[in-house]
């Protein structure tokens, strides 16, 4: 099935991975690198990974803000590899983030991915703040279309869920939740959800799973804190105590480095990867396009080091018609 969203599809982001696109320009122009003498950072076939203040593009209305990331890519077969022609080969498992998404992003995210797809419950989709709630509006599809608004409060599920506990609810205008109450009904005998997009329904309690509320690779990693701050929704992952990676240039801010292990990507293999990619103008964070990635990668330039390592300075997506020199 092809999904929209105004007009672009949605299919070619489905094999994006959500966290870690960038990945694919590093290794791209990081060819010189296959072969990097540094001593081997441990970890096996898993490369380690390290990102601070990139604003990732998953679609043209989608922007996930990495404000930073540390964790690895780990093959989903036994003794295989990560393959980024095959997005189902890896899985992203974070052991430290803190990450962010405007209401706007999401709302474009649960109407271009999550829920879209064949006899999906809830369409038109609009996701706001209001007086430090989370607040949700739209139609719900049972048998004829009810518009809906539904208000909660924001939380972090023991299980490193996201849980909506809505505080208001109402149906074609009219308060809801008072009513369910009565009746002794839930959300959940009411709306039907398909888990495998990260959305499930517990009682009245709306639960998004960001480990599959992104098209593939798998994400893995806990959601130990949820808050909004603004228009934002941010989320503090938790595990593991981070692998201590020390960037090859330590005074950049926005920059996406990749370490050990191995990566494929078309017919290349990279042995003990070695990437840097940082961003050339760091006073605001860095916005990486993955389908304009050449575009970026023609306006910027690269750095071997004396130990094979590569260093790629790359401007923002939206200013690769002012290509950045040494």
């Amino acid at each position: 099935m092809r999904s929209s969203l105004h007009g672009t599809s949605w299919t070619r982001f489905r094999s994006i991975p959500a966290f870690l696109a960038i990945t694919l320009l590093a290794q791209g122009s990081g060819q010189a690198a296959s072969s990097a003498s540094r001593s081997r950072t441990g970890g096996g076939d898993s490369p380690w990974a390290r990102i601070r203040n990139v604003n990732m593009l998953i679609a043209p209305e989608v922007v996930l803000e990495v404000r930073e990331l540390e964790g690895r890519l780990l093959p989903t077969q036994k003794g295989g590899l990560a393959v980024f022609d095959d997005p189902k080969s890896f899985r992203i498992a974070i052991d430290r983030a803190t990450t962010a998404i405007s209401t706007a992003s999401l709302s474009a995210l649960l109407n271009g991915y999550t829920f879209a797809y064949a006899g999906a419950p809830l369409r038109k989709i609009e996701v706001s703040t209001h007086d430090g709630k989370l607040r949700q509006k739209g139609t719900l599809h049972k048998g004829v279309d009810v518009p809906f608004e539904m208000e909660g409060d924001l939380s972090a599920t023991p299980d490193g869920r996201i849980r909506l506990h809505p505080t208001a609810i109402k149906a074609a205008g009219v308060p809801a939740k008072r009513l369910l109450d009565a009746l002794g009904v839930e959300l959940v005998k009411l709306i039907k959800v398909r888990a495998d997009r990260g959305v499930a329904i517990e009682g009245d309690d709306l639960l998004l799973d960001p480990n599959r509320l992104l098209p593939p690779p798998q994400v893995v990693g806990k959601v130990g804190a949820a808050r909004l701050e603004g228009d934002r929704i941010v989320l503090e992952f938790v595990g593991r105590t981070p692998k201590v990676l020390t960037p090859s240039l330590r005074e950049a801010k926005n920059y996406m480095y990749f370490r050990g292990g191995r990566l494929r990507f078309g017919k290349l293999t990279m042995q003990d990867t070695d990437l840097m990619l940082v961003d050339a103008a760091p006073a605001d964070p860095f916005r990486f396009n993955l389908a304009e990635y050449a575009r970026q990668l023609v306006a910027g330039y690269s750095k071997t080091l004396p130990d094979k390592g590569l260093i790629t300075y790359m401007p923002d997506a939206d200013k690769v018609d002012r290509p950045v020199t040494p």
